[in-house]
């Protein structure tokens, strides 16, 4: 079978072991798989994980104890819970200690022919979303996730980062109803951002033109973003951090204690909320797509996104 393997880099085999679904799993085929930042950072040791990359994907099941599954495309919550701890009980499989997270923590992921994940992750994809939107449908719930923490109001939010998830956040923002004002630092990427509805400005401007948001959303990819964010926010105002790194990295916390800030991390979001957003059309990411790639050119499409300005990288099974 093939795969995409991260082993300090991304390599393609084509002879990796056929999954064997456990128990209240679901065998699926790969349609398409999106290359994220998460991935490029696990190829650099991020999480010291090895195994088969891949947590953003559209595919078909192919076998499932609940018959209803098969033959249907589906995404994932990429969160795998034990079903048994205080966590699970509650419904928070998000933060069960001992869950798999496909493609990251313990569990093989999507850039396969084939591979595994629990049936209660799973969601359908409704026809009238293609496999190009419905890819997007795990970064999303991400970016959503963003509304769940921002405090209510009209103004609007700031979001630090114009590449792949800063660009689904601003969409995400406006797709709520809210304004968004996104800082990049790149101008192609920004005219995106303008044609989605939100407002931009280059990070180099950022000084004499934006000060004093009540909300600051840092998604740049960078540790130096933090620090903007720390800066940029209002006193007793809120930052929200979706920036997922290889290694450590250095910040002056002085300000949050000194603005009384409130600092939250963020990571996944509710899938089926996502698959809801793009079935009513309220958030279009296809123009974020840089290229398609077969499954077998794997190492060329990973070039391609750890381009600086690369936005998304698509794989497809294709026979």
């Amino acid at each position: 079978m093939r795969a995409v393997l991260c082993a300090r880099e991304p390599v393609f085999v084509q002879d990796h072991p056929e999954p064997s679904p456990a128990p209240g799993e679901a065998l699926i085929q790969l349609r398409t798989a999106g290359i994220c930042h998460t991935d490029l950072e696990l190829a650099r040791g991020y999480m010291s994980y090895r195994g088969v990359l891949g947590h953003e994907f559209v595919g078909r099941v192919l076998s499932a104890s609940d018959g209803a599954l098969v033959g249907k495309r589906v995404v994932a919550d990429i969160n795998a819970g034990c079903g048994r701890c205080e966590a699970c009980a509650r419904g928070d499989a998000h933060h069960c200690p001992s869950r798999t997270v496909l493609g990251i923590v313990g569990r093989d992921g999507a850039m396969a022919d084939r591979f595994t994940m629990k049936e209660s992750c799973l969601v359908e994809v409704p026809d009238s979303v293609s496999d190009d939107a419905a890819v997007f449908a795990e970064p999303l719930a991400a970016a959503l996730h963003v509304l769940d923490d921002a405090p209510p109001g009209t103004e609007p939010i700031v979001v630090l980062g114009d590449g792949k998830l800063g660009q689904l956040i601003a969409r995400a923002v406006v797709g709520s109803g809210r304004d968004a004002v996104v800082v990049g630092r790149h101008e192609s990427k920004l005219a995106l951002v303008r044609a989605a509805g939100a407002s931009a400005m280059l990070e180099s401007d950022v000084g004499s033109t934006l000060d004093g948001a009540r909300v600051v959303v840092e998604a740049t990819g960078r540790a130096a973003g933090i620090a903007l964010a720390l800066r940029l926010v209002r006193p007793r105002g809120t930052v929200i951090l979706k920036t997922t790194i290889a290694g450590a990295t250095s910040v002056d916390l002085s300000p949050i204690v000194i603005n009384e800030l409130r600092v939250v991390g963020s990571r996944c979001g509710n899938l089926q909320s996502a698959i809801d957003a793009l079935a009513a059309h309220r958030v279009d990411p296809t123009p974020l797509i840089d290229a398609h790639y077969p499954l077998s050119e794997a190492d060329e499409a990973f070039r391609h996104a750890g381009q600086p300005g690369a936005l998304k990288v698509l794989l497809e099974r294709r026979a």
